[in-house]
């Protein structure tokens, strides 16, 4: 199945739907975009702006799901604009990239992934089973 996102002013994605793969192949075998782009303006009546996007690449990387976990494809080539888009993302035509709100003034896109990171690292294993978010009014993980 191809996901395809729809882009709204400012660059904000509105949906996520999905379109059959058969939809966006074309008599070669080959996946074209634009196919999947036609289908849904002619299905919705509209002419709004949509990107494909892909439901297993994430941080710029390409996952399979294999027993219902995600591993890292062997396969890269697969990657596509950065990050799944979601509802309310941004879509940067820039970079060609879909990415989440920055969240939080402080934190930094990271050009490489798409994906935004704090000034100071967030630990997984702080090993004493506290759960904790970034307060941006101390600049610094707290527990919760």
């Amino acid at each position: 199945m191809a996901h395809f996102a729809k882009i709204g002013p400012g660059n904000i994605v509105e949906k996520v739907v999905v379109v059959h793969n058969d939809v966006i192949t074309d008599k070669n075998g080959i996946e074209q975009e634009q196919l999947g782009v036609d289908f849904l303006n002619n299905i919705f009546k509209t002419n709004d702006i949509w990107k494909k996007t892909s439901y297993n690449t994430r941080g710029g990387k390409y996952y399979d799901q294999i027993n219902g976990v995600s591993v890292l494809s062997q396969d890269q080539s697969k990657a596509f604009r950065k990050n799944l888009a979601i509802t309310g993302g941004i879509y940067d035509s820039q970079r060609d990239a879909f990415y989440l709100p920055q969240p939080a003034n402080t934190w930094i896109l990271n050009e490489e992934t798409c994906l935004w990171e704090p000034p100071i690292p967030h630990v997984d294993t702080f090993n004493d089973g506290k759960v904790r978010v970034w307060d941006e009014t101390i600049q610094n993980w707290k527990i919760v």
